[in-house]
């Protein structure tokens, strides 16, 4: 892989020094890139309402899930230092926020400066069916759900508008599911704190 990290020291710095919250300029495009599962955040209430108050077993199998509930939180979090490195080297990317836990809106919230905030469109995905599952038994409300979960979304990626098209096409080359999440905007009037982050619509079938 031309974007191999063990030969790629160089760029990591420059990546580092070049990309940041500082580059960000309304009208840029937000880009989403699917998370694989849980990701590994969430799971102490993941267990608690599907093994304890759901009662279900790690070999339970569950149809919306295709395969048992100990294979879906064994799923391994997907990685995203190759595919961020190939966005830098054929977009212009100005900076990127690794989805963890705080879910969505916590973390990208860290790379929008003053004056600006991310509008995101929910419409625009439908979390895998484990977060549905996890909702829907434990009764989780989607506060809580999008402060704990990534809810689907693993990276983000902010582009110039003029590179969305490209970096949609980079990604899916990649075999990374990926689309455009929003967009950023100057912020509310009357607002000027940094971290704005708006969640506007509904997921659709979730």
């Amino acid at each position: 892989d031309e974007y191999d990290l063990a030969g790629a020291g160089t760029g990591v710095v420059e990546a580092d020094r070049l990309l940041g919250a500082d580059r960000v300029r309304p009208g840029d495009v937000i880009i989403a890139m699917a998370s694989s599962g849980l990701h590994s955040n969430g799971y102490s209430l993941a267990r608690y309402v599907l093994l304890g108050e759901g009662r279900l077993g790690l070999d339970a199998h569950v149809a919306d899930l295709g395969r048992t509930i100990g294979e879906e939180m064994l799923e391994p979090t997907r990685i995203y230092a190759k595919d961020c490195l190939a966005l830098i080297a054929e977009t212009d990317v100005r900076t990127f926020a690794h989805v963890t836990g705080g879910g969505l809106a916590e973390n990208l919230a860290r790379v929008i400066p003053d004056g600006l905030r991310a509008e995101l469109d929910r419409g625009t995905w439908t979390p895998a069916p484990i977060f549905a599952m996890i909702a829907q038994r434990g009764r989780v409300e989607r506060h809580e759900m999008e402060r704990t979960f990534n809810m689907g979304v693993g990276m983000v990626a902010i582009v110039a508008p003029e590179d969305t098209d490209r970096a949609l096409a980079v990604l899916t080359a990649r075999h990374i599911d990926s689309w455009v999440l929003g967009t950023i905007k100057k912020s509310h009037e009357g607002r000027d704190s940094a971290g704005e982050v708006d969640l506007n619509g509904e997921h659709p079938r979730f």
